[in-house]
């Protein structure tokens, strides 16, 4: 793929993900529980998780105008998605009970980071 058209692929991710985080979030914490709540039920903690990702929501869409130019966040995006998705496969692993986030927030978190990671390019690539 060149890099015209990988830049345009990634606007679209971060223009999609960004929304998805913006507007997802709360709809799947309420209808979704077994796969995006943590027992018991962490009111304090669900509003800070909300707060944190509503606003990487805001910024990935702020991102999509210039991917190139912000680049760390793309990338600050991809690895704590890689993080926060592969500490909560573990815990969903331990805790039977948490089972449901295996179909829930742990793919979208990966999902996320793979397809981000895909589209972006390396600075290596840049320079040529």
């Amino acid at each position: 793929m060149d890099m015209t058209t990988r830049i345009k692929y990634l606007r679209i991710a971060l223009i999609i993900f960004g929304l998805i985080l913006i507007f997802c979030i709360i709809p799947a914490l309420l209808y979704w529980p077994s796969g995006w709540r943590w027992l018991p039920h962490q009111t304090n903690y669900e509003q800070m998780i909300v707060g944190i990702y509503v606003t990487l929501g805001v910024f990935l869409l702020l991102a999509a105008k210039e991917p190139l130019q912000n680049l760390s966040l793309i990338w600050f995006t991809v690895w704590s998605s890689f993080v926060h998705g592969g500490i909560m496969l573990i815990q969903a692993l331990v805790y039977e009970h948490e089972i449901g986030h295996l179909i829930g927030d742990v793919p979208a978190l990966f999902l996320m980071g793979i397809v981000l990671a895909i589209l972006t390019p390396r600075k290596r690539q840049l320079m040529k």
